[in-house]
C-alpha cells in the first residue's frame, strides 16, 4: 500500500468511525433520572408516547412488564398478567414496555412497533394489538417482512384500528415509535434486565420461580394487594354479585 493510499484509507477509517459514533451518541437515551418503578408520563426521550398501562394508573400496586412479543414465556405468561388486570384491575396497575429481543428474535421489534402505531389511535388499541400479537405469535413469528406487515395490519384491522392511519405510522416508525422502543430498552437496561419476560411489583423484581407459576405469580400480586390494604378475596366477592 502506497503512502497516498494509506492516507486516503486512514481518512475513511477515521469519517467512518466519526459517524458511528455520532450515530451512536444520537441513538443513546439517558434515563439516569427516570424512576422506572413509576408510570410514566410522555416525554421528548419516549417519543412523546406515555407508558402502556391497563388497570388503574392511579392505583398503589404497580405491575411493569418489559416484554418481547415474539417471547414464547411473555405469550406463555400473557394470559396469567390478563387474568389478574381482569380480577383486581380497580386496585392495580399493569405496564408493559417494550424490551424486544432482537438478537434472537427477528420480528420482535416490528411487533413492538405494530403495537405502538396502534396505540396511537388510543391505549386501548396498544391492548387489543397487544393480545391479538400473544395470541398469534405462531403465526408471524418466522413471517417475512412482507408477511408480518400483512399480518399485522390484518391485526390492526381487527382491533378496529384505522389502517391509513397505522400504515401512516409505521412508515414513520424511525423517529417516534423508535424512540419510544429505544426508551424502553433504555429502562430495562438500566434495571440490568438480560431476559423476557421481567417483571417488577411496586419495585422488586419477581424470580423466576414467581414468573414460572401461575400460583406463585398471583401470590406475589394478592400479597402486594393485601399491603396495599386491599383484601383480594373481597374483590373477586364484590365482582361476582
Amino acid at each position: 500500500m502506497t503512502t497516498k493510499t494509506w492516507i486516503i484509507f486512514t481518512a475513511i477509517c477515521v469519517l467512518l468511525f466519526g459517524g458511528l459514533l455520532v450515530w451512536s451518541q444520537r441513538e443513546k437515551v439517558d434515563v439516569s433520572d427516570v424512576n422506572t418503578n413509576a408510570v410514566l408520563s410522555a416525554s421528548d426521550a419516549s417519543g412523546g408516547i406515555a407508558d402502556h398501562v391497563k388497570g388503574n394508573k392511579d392505583a398503589k400496586v404497580v405491575l411493569v412488564e418489559y416484554g418481547d412479543f415474539q417471547c414464547p414465556g411473555c405469550a406463555g405468561i400473557y394470559p396469567t398478567v390478563k387474568s389478574m388486570v381482569e380480577n383486581y384491575g380497580d386496585h392495580m396497575a399493569v405496564v408493559f414496555r417494550h424490551f424486544p429481543l432482537t438478537s434472537i428474535h427477528p420480528n420482535a421489534r416490528a411487533a413492538s412497533a405494530a403495537a405502538i402505531a396502534a396505540s396511537l389511535q388510543g391505549d386501548e388499541k396498544f391492548w387489543s394489538m397487544h393480545d391479538l400479537l400473544f395470541e398469534n405469535q405462531s403465526a408471524w413469528q418466522n413471517a417475512s417482512p412482507e408477511e408480518r406487515t400483512e399480518l399485522f395490519t390484518g391485526y390492526a384491522a381487527a382491533a378496529d384500528v384505522n389502517e391509513d392511519a397505522f400504515s401512516a405510522a409505521l412508515s414513520e416508525q424511525s423517529s417516534q415509535i423508535n424512540r419510544k422502543i429505544s426508551f424502553d430498552q433504555a429502562l430495562g437496561r438500566k434495571l440490568n434486565i438480560t431476559g423476557t419476560p421481567s417483571f417488577f411489583l411496586n419495585g422488586t423484581q419477581l424470580t423466576s420461580e414467581q414468573i414460572g407459576s401461575e400460583e406463585a405469580f398471583e401470590k406475589a400480586i394478592t400479597d402486594a394487594l393485601r399491603d396495599a390494604g386491599v383484601t383480594p378475596e373481597d374483590v373477586i366477592k364484590d365482582e361476582k354479585q
